[in-house]
């Protein structure tokens, strides 16, 4: 039989989701066992709806079935002013009316718009009955939900409990018009027979976020809806259905209601970007995969409402034809279905994509558009074509690197790509390898290059054979055309060259000591033009660093004006170098240059020399032997080995010194006797070489004799001189501790002088206020010292009396001294050192001498009286000289010769 899959049988839907059942997504109709047939699946659809209908309601869907996918069916109703049918097969309400009590029937007619061909089924409506309509017939086939009750008897068992909730499952299509609130169904418990009940829902959707979308007539369970659903938001809503008694306690578990919100095609496709880009190789063979474009519905996607389809509505540019490419309706795969993309006449195609949602209808589907850009990328399909047959250059001969012909050609590739870049070669005509081609990156021309010198004398033009071809191989089948080849004429000009010595270099062996004005040899040049006419060639030095040679500028012909010296500065590995110069008259003149070398021989011309020249050697005789070491400019056989010997005179040398040869060149100077005062001693040495004749010389080894550690390391300042010091280093050495000696010597002195100076403003007073030798008188003195506290200490400090310049006029003394410019009388260290006494006496009588202000120390001096009973000590205490008998002088011995005579005088010495 056939039936409306996805569908349950209508004998187990309740009468109250009859609707709901039939108000879900377009329902698709299959045959079980049998051929598919074109039509409606059945003769009769029923629903059971509400009396009040609105506008747009939908009420049901007529499952019409098409064997043929192409079928465009047109659908037409018997009632059009009360109901409408869309395009889908849904049925809605043309109007808002309210229906009768009797059940209302029209028929739906389906007519093929090609074939006219016609099809009908009848619609019955019925009115869906109130829960006080419903007979106890229809009420007990209502499935109930019996919440277990236990009852407790001594004797029962335990028994199967009825269910008391009545919950029929609900299923609400989004977008529905209203008008809300929209009763959806009643729940209730079969203890309201006994018991006054309240009913409430709670959940996401009821008292939770978003609130208020369903509500419930607490006293009769009525479940309402209260604004249109977007399943695209919410797809289903989970509720938790309470019963409990007037006093607010629970009499049945809460149950858990599911609300599924039925999809309605109300979201158009969208394509993840407006604009698609893709690419395919030129050339490219039907069913090539160029790209992928998407979309996506917002609609459920296993419903007919998210199914998309995919179709190309247009082709821009429609060459080579207006279907070049296909698309995969279900994935979006765009191929291509048709051969002759070429990139040289069309680079890029737009296409326009349509996604229908519906699988495609497209009478009842959504649909939106992009763009899809599709490049043809190159392929190396052109090979490259030379502009010409032949090409023509010319080049002057010997020049290198230059470009002597520019060889174009044309590619139809994309350009600055592999498939269009140009490789040349030289296939022919070149067999020395002259020649290369370069390619110019942007023009992609050839330049033929030279790369050898080219002699006109030998070659006067080159024909050349080129290829050219592409960085990457031709795409099969393409075949290289004739203009992929050319030849090259090239023309040689001839130009002056430059001559050239033969050979070059020029060896030649002389023996050393050659006088000036001995010819050496004949150093010629020859000129490489055969086809000119020019004169003989002129020769000329270019380079002799020792000036040794000349050349005459005619026959070339080289002698010597000095004497060839192997041992010269000049002379390197025993190989002395000239150059000379050869020039044409040509024009422009040329010349080249040519090295003579000059292997010279050595003589025996130098006698051999001692070195080090300078030594050290211990005092005494012990294992302290000086290496010395021979040394000849000559090379072998006129150098080692070399013989050593002391001279004869002056004897002192073989009486000191003795000397041992222990190698060719080596030997060792020591010590004769068993001590030898240090100092530098000057030691002859005779040294003789092996030459034939052989040759000797007398160098003189300079040792220095210096005292020794028991290591035999010298121990005085002479070990640093001898260590290796030049003269120049020891003199700057020697220059500079006399600088630093004269300037420490000045700082000294100046040192000393600041003090002198400063210990004569102490010692030297004013003569005004010197009260060791005058006579200070007061106007009252009292009893004496007893009775006054004097400060004795102005007796030791003079220089705090009040100075002369502040006394008033006329209270000056007659025998005091007058006023006169200070003598400078010598100030004496603190803490002299005994040598700087006799300097200081010196100085002090010499002072002393040339003073006028000084007093008669021998004269009479009067003091007034001044008490008795001073605590000042007696001025006994102060001997004269004469009294210094008992007194120890011999301290001045130490005091140097100047005071040997006061030592004598009062130590008791013979004088």
């Amino acid at each position: 039989m056939c039936r409306i899959a996805g569908a349950p049988p209508r004998s187990l839907l309740p009468p109250l989701l009859l609707l709901a059942a039939l108000q879900q997504a377009p329902i698709k109709a299959t045959c079980e066992g049998i051929l598919c047939k074109t039509g409606f699946p059945e003769d009769v659809y029923s629903a059971v709806i509400s009396r009040g209908l609105n506008e747009g309601q939908p009420l049901l869907n007529v499952g019409f079935r098409s064997c043929d996918e192409k079928r465009k069916v047109q659908f037409d109703i018997s009632e059009p002013a009360d109901f409408t049918v869309g395009e889908d097969g849904v049925v809605y309400a043309a109007r808002s009316f309210q229906l009768s009590a009797d059940p209302t029937e029209f028929i739906i007619y389906a007519q093929d718009k090609e074939t006219q061909q016609q099809w009908q089924v009848v619609v019955k409506l019925s009115i869906k009955p109130t829960f006080a309509e419903l007979s106890e017939k229809d009420q007990k086939k209502i499935e109930e939900i019996v919440f277990p009750q236990q009852h407790y008897k001594p004797s029962s068992h335990l028994q199967r409990q009825k269910r008391d909730w009545v919950i029929p499952p609900i299923n609400l299509p989004e977008n529905s018009r209203g008008p809300f609130p929209q009763e959806l169904v009643r729940i209730r418990s079969d203890r309201d027979k006994s018991l006054s009940l309240r009913y409430s829902v709670t959940g996401p959707g009821a008292d939770q976020p978003p609130t208020g979308i369903f509500i419930i007539n607490p006293i009769s369970g009525q479940l309402s809806v209260t604004k249109p659903l977007d399943r695209e938001q919410i797809a289903s809503f989970h509720l938790r259905a309470h019963a409990v008694d007037v006093n607010g306690n629970q009499v049945e578990n809460p149950i858990d209601i599911v609300i599924n919100v039925i999809d309605m095609n109300d979201n158009r496709p969208e394509f993840l970007h407006q604009v698609w880009n893709g690419t395919v190789p030129e050339g490219s063979k039907p069913g090539t995969y160029v790209m992928t474009v998407t979309a996506i519905d917002a609609d459920d996607p296993n419903a007919l409402n998210g199914m998309l389809r995919y179709r190309i509505l247009s082709q821009a540019p429609s060459t080579p034809s207006p279907n070049m490419f296909t698309i995969n309706n279900e994935t979006g795969d765009i191929i291509t279905v048709a051969a002759g993309l070429d990139r040289e006449k069309v680079q890029q195609y737009t296409l326009i994509i349509q996604a229908t949602d519906m699988e495609g209808n497209p009478t009842y589907g959504l649909s939106n558009t992009a763009t899809a850009v599709i490049t043809v990328t190159d392929v190396n399909d052109n090979p490259p074509e030379f502009t010409a047959m032949t090409f023509y250059g010319e080049v002057p001969e010997n020049r290198v690197d230059i470009i002597v012909a520019n060889l174009t050609v044309t590619d139809k590739d994309q350009p600055h790509t592999p498939a269009w870049n140009a490789m040349y070669r030289v296939t022919g005509g070149d067999p020395t390898g002259r020649f290369t081609i370069l390619t110019d990156p942007n023009s992609n021309d050839g330049l033929v290059t030279v790369v050898k010198p080219i002699d006109f004398e030998t070659n006067r033009m080159f024909v050349l054979t080129v290829a050219a071809e592409n960085q990457v191989p031709l795409a099969k089948g393409i075949q290289h055309p004739p203009q992929s080849t050319a030849t090259v004429s090239i023309t040689v000009i001839d130009v002056n060259e430059s001559p050239y010595f033969v050979p070059n270099p020029k060896l030649i062996r002389q023996e050393e000591g050659l006088l000036a004005g001995n010819m050496l040899t004949t150093f010629t040049a020859q000129d490489p033009d055969r086809y000119m006419q020019q004169t003989a060639l002129r020769y000329s030095k270019l380079s002799d660093p020792a000036n040794w040679l000349k050349i005459d500028p005619v026959s070339g012909q080289i002698t010597t004006i000095a004497v060839l010296d192997r041992e010269s500065q000049y002379v390197e590995n025993n190989m002395y170098n000239a150059t000379f110069l050869a020039s044409d008259n040509g024009i422009p003149p040329m010349s080249g240059t040519g090295t003579l070398q000059i292997y010279l021989l050595d003589i025996n011309d130098n006698a051999p020399q001692v070195h080090p020249q300078e030594a050290t050697t211990c005092e005494t005789l012990q294992p302290n032997a000086t290496n010395i070491t021979a040394t000849d400019r000559d090379i072998d056989p006129n150098a080692g080995p070399f013989a050593f010997e002391l001279p004869e005179t002056p004897p002192s040398i073989k009486r000191n010194w003795t000397i041992i040869r222990i190698s060719g060149d080596h030997a060792q100077l020591s010590l004769r006797i068993r001590f030898l005062e240090a100092g530098i001693y000057d030691v002859p040495i005779i040294i003789t070489d092996s030459g034939n004749p052989p040759k000797s010389s007398t160098s003189v080894l300079k040792v220095k004799v210096c005292q020794c550690d028991i290591n035999g390391d010298c121990t005085d300042v002479d070990r640093i001189v001898g260590a290796g010091l030049g003269t120049g280093a020891i003199i700057a050495i020697l220059l500079c501790i006399i600088i630093l000696l004269i300037l420490v010597l000045m700082f000294v002195v100046w040192m000393k002088r600041r003090d002198k100076e400063r210990q004569a403003k102490q010692l030297l007073i004013d003569p005004e206020d010197d009260v060791r030798d005058n006579i200070l008188k007061y106007d009252e003195e009292g009893g004496g010292e007893e009775d006054q506290d004097y400060d004795l200490s102005q007796l030791q400090q003079p220089d705090t009396i009040e100075p002369d310049a502040i006394k008033p006029v006329g209270i000056r003394r007659l025998d005091e001294r007058p006023i006169h410019a200070e003598p400078q009388y010598p100030v004496r260290s603190a803490a002299p050192h005994p040598g700087d006494i006799g300097d200081f006496i010196n100085e002090g009588l010499k002072a002393a001498d040339n003073d006028p202000t000084a007093p008669p120390y021998d004269s009479l001096l009067v003091f007034d009286y001044e008490g008795s009973g001073s605590t000042a000590g007696s001025l006994s205490s102060l001997n004269s000289s004469s009294s210094g008998g008992e007194q120890d002088y011999d301290y001045l011995n130490d005091w140097g010769p100047r005071f040997k005579k006061l030592a004598d005088m009062y130590g008791g010495g013979d004088d």
